[in-house]
């Protein structure tokens, strides 16, 4: 059926065109002439997956690349955008924190809610200007002046670090220029949608010292109504600012600053009433009866009337941003490379964790800041035609301090707890306290390509890391009724929120290392296979221990699980084949690869259903994992005025051992605390994946019309690790499009369409804390129309 979809819509964006018109997510700066006279050919696009800049043709490695022009065209602002361009990404984000973002299904961990755990080193490593980001998090924020972004697929723990089993996400902005020019771009819409997007660039001292200064403000309503508040929520507010010096005395050597700060400051976010799962507690106890005894109902039950009745605090208020220093010396046979780095990230923001208009759980806090340095050398160069080489040193600290606090309200008790308790014993119970986590690490890496023949390469890399972690953990309790309590109460109290204080470390030193051999039997093809072998080091619980059940032998009800304090490293191995192929000049370019994933002791958030509180989660090993597939991506320029672009991905990820999983949402309450998810699917992977698009311009007075559109379709998902048929997220397809008029003298002025049909989907589901069956999500966003004015000087 979404195949259908995703095909009816394709020929919809084809009528959409019109006489001779198509779309493209590569608009060629230059008219080609007609194949037939021989096909000009496009530019090359060059990346830096190897450390050193090459053409992306040359690379023998799973990869897209996305310039500056798609980017801008297609309104690619963020990572949650960016998915739509690139098939093998998938991307969730129920508030900042709680980002996460994972290539071919593997990364972060299998929910959404993982990076809420400090201790869990995300998969898929997230760079800008070569700067590493150490909290996924930061990816929530829009790009600022971008160049070019990378998305590196398959495990890149040679050159981008140990922590990158799943792949790399590579950012570049737009550097200084020793001559004078701006760009501008505003855009206005409905729901009171404007962003604004400047740069100005140009030299400070000629041919020595050039400047850049850029910036973006976006600001949108909220999509959520709370009828309860009478407000919009889940609105979008933004700013960026970023300022560069590039100090360039000689043509050998160049010295580039950049400070940024990105600030995100939103009445966000809150998710809506979705549907109501089954479980195996007493009828009492589960939504239905609960809501009815206190005379509730939702205000809809259609997640897509985009209606809440949240009654406690919502907002979100976090920034970040740092200075990095990269220098850059040209020697005659090798080139030398600095990069330093400091950057924060500072967190805080209120949210409903009970999603409904009762006075259940009233304050979710988790303020937290992060610093983190680091420092990479590297050394790039070739031997005559024969071996070209990359290696260097890397050394990175970063340090998270958060301070969770947790308030439960007046019905916490009826809500929460079987019948016969004291109605106020939750009421006002909280937990508060503080939570350190540090990080030192420390890698030597090199990578050798030697030419065995002309056409013939053969690529072998390895790097070493030693990590130390260290992490602490201390939480108390207090408040509710504290007198008169029974044994019973006040166990029934710590099933809620529990009083936690422990300490842990891990470190490890192990290798990481890929072979790769690249065969061009003509120009115009190259076949590549590759075998790579990465690691995460292990990891810290930082969100709490699950608990002892009654009856453990030797463990009273309640006692800290010490063995979970921390987790074993995560392995990872891909073999790789691939071919590309660049035809006509480079007027068709078609790319097909093939993989298969194998993981040990995959690093997981799990969820501890045998808890009251269904979010107390913690990090566990899944003890086999795997994805395979096969991904596809294309482009052609079809005579002067055509171009069209298409890529696709098929994705098969499964447990393939893991038998003391977590249960779904419908097993709450029966006497089996664990489930075994052998041979489930991931969660958060769809088995099919698509994007096609394209432009069609037409010369007219003094510059251009043109069309275009994109359109992305992906099959359905499980929301959650379970697998449950309750969180389950049907597949959808996007169609945006665009219609205007480019000026010769650099200006361009457009009227635009983000989805087109106004399709509903849900971005992700949650089950509401403590189990009654309620399932939550984030509603997409609906159809944004509007008008874009760019100009360039």
């Amino acid at each position: 059926m979404t195949v259908f979809r995703a095909s009816n819509s394709i020929l919809v964006l084809a009528c959409l065109a019109g006489g001779g018109m198509a779309f493209a997510a590569e608009p060629a700066p230059t008219p080609a002439p007609e194949p037939g006279e021989g096909a000009a050919a496009q530019a090359p696009i060059y990346v830096t997956a190897r450390r050193r800049v090459e053409d992306e043709h040359q690379v023998p490695a799973a990869l897209n690349a996305l310039g500056a022009d798609l980017l801008t065209r297609t309104y690619t602002v963020n990572v949650n955008q960016l998915m739509q361009l690139v098939p093998s990404l998938n991307y969730s984000s129920p508030n900042p924190r709680n980002t996460a973002f994972t290539i071919r299904g593997l990364g972060s961990s299998v929910v959404a809610i993982s990076q809420a755990n400090d201790g869990l080193e995300p998969g898929v490593g997230f760079y800008v200007d070569q700067v590493y980001h150490a909290r996924p998090a930061t990816a929530a924020f829009d790009f600022t002046d971008l160049e070019q972004v990378e998305v590196l697929r398959g495990p890149q723990g040679t050159l981008f670090g140990k922590n990158t089993t799943a792949g790399a996400i590579n950012i570049t902005t737009k550097a200084p220029e020793f001559k004078y020019g701006a760009d501008g771009e505003f855009s206005v819409g409905n729901q009171n949608y404007w962003q604004a997007k400047a740069a100005i660039t140009g030299p400070l001292v000629s041919d020595v010292l050039a400047f850049r200064l850029s910036g973006l403000a976006t600001r949108r309503d909220g999509v959520i109504y709370n009828v309860k508040t009478q407000q919009w929520v889940n609105n979008v507010h933004s700013d960026a600012v970023r300022g560069q010096l590039l100090y360039q005395p000689t043509k050998t050597f160049s010295l580039r600053i950049i400070g940024d700060w990105s600030d995100f400051n939103n009445n966000c976010c809150t998710q809506v009433y979705v549907g109501v799962a089954p479980t195996l507690k007493s009828a009492a106890q589960q939504y239905a009866a609960l809501a009815a005894g206190v005379g509730y109902s939702p205000p809809s039950t259609n997640p897509y009337d985009r209606l809440t009745d949240i009654d406690a605090a919502l907002g979100v208020n976090t920034n970040e941003g740092g200075v990095s220093a990269i220098a850059e010396w040209k020697l005659a046979a090798v080139t030398l490379t600095s990069v330093s780095a400091w950057r924060f990230w500072n967190w805080d923001a209120a949210n409903d964790r009970d999603y409904t208009g009762l006075a259940i759980q009233e304050v979710q806090h988790i303020p937290s800041r992060q610093d983190q340095f680091s420092q990479e050398l590297r050394a790039a160069g070739s031997v005559g035609h024969i071996v070209d080489y990359v290696g260097g040193f890397y050394y990175f600290r970063q340090k998270i301090v958060g301070h969770p606090i947790s308030i439960y309200g007046p019905l916490a008790t009826y809500w929460l707890l079987p019948a016969g308790r004291p109605s106020n014993l939750l009421d006002g119970y909280q937990s508060s306290g503080t939570t350190d986590f540090t990080t030192d690490s420390l890698g030597v890496f090199g990578e050798v390509t030697g030419h065995l023949t002309s056409r013939l390469a053969l690529t072998g890399g390895i790097r070493y890391t030693y990590e130390v972690k260290d992490g602490s953990y201390d939480v108390q309790t207090s408040g509710g009724l504290t007198t008169g309590l029974t044994t019973s109460q006040i166990s029934d109290k710590a099933s809620i929120l529990r009083a936690q204080s422990y300490t842990g470390r891990v470190s490890d030193g192990s290798a990481s290392g890929r072979v790769n051999l690249a065969w061009t039997p003509v120009d115009p093809v190259m076949i590549y296979a590759s075998y790579a072998r990465s690691q995460k080091s292990g990891g810290i619980n930082m969100s709490g221990l699950p608990v002892y059940p009654s009856g453990v032998s030797g463990h009273a009800s309640g006692d800290p699980i010490l063995s979970t304090v921390t987790v074993r490293p995560e392995h990872n191995t891909t073999i790789e084949a691939g071919i590309k192929t660049r035809w006509l000049n480079g007027a068709v370019v078609a790319n097909l690869t093939g993989y298969i994933t194998r993981v040990r002791d995959f690093q997981a958030n799990v969820v501890d259903n045998a808890a009251v509180v269904a979010l107390r989660s913690y990090l566990a090993n899944i003890p086999r994992v795997r994805v395979r597939g096969i991904e596809f991506d294309g482009t052609a320029q079809i005579g002067r005025y055509i171009s069209l672009r298409a890529s696709g991905a098929y994705a098969d990820g499964r447990y393939i051992s893991y038998a003391n999983g977590p249960c779904p949402i419908e097993l709450t309450g029966s006497s089996t605390a664990q489930c075994d998810l052998s041979g489930k699917g991931l969660p958060g992977l769809p088995h099919w994946t698509g994007t096609i698009g394209g432009e069609g311009w037409q010369p007219l007075g003094k510059g251009e019309v043109f069309l275009r559109a994109d359109v992305s379709a992906r099959t359905s998902i499980y929301g959650d690790a379970t697998d449950s048929a309750y969180t389950k997220i049907n597949g959808y397809t996007l169609v945006n499009a665009t219609i205007g008029f480019r000026g010769s003298q650099g200006w361009e002025a457009a009227l635009f369409v983000r989805n087109v049909f106004n399709v509903n989907y849900l971005q992700n589901v949650t089950v509401q804390a403590g189990n009654s069956g309620l399932i939550v999500g984030t509603p997409s966003d609906p159809r944004m129309f509007g008008f874009t004015l760019r100009f360039h000087v």
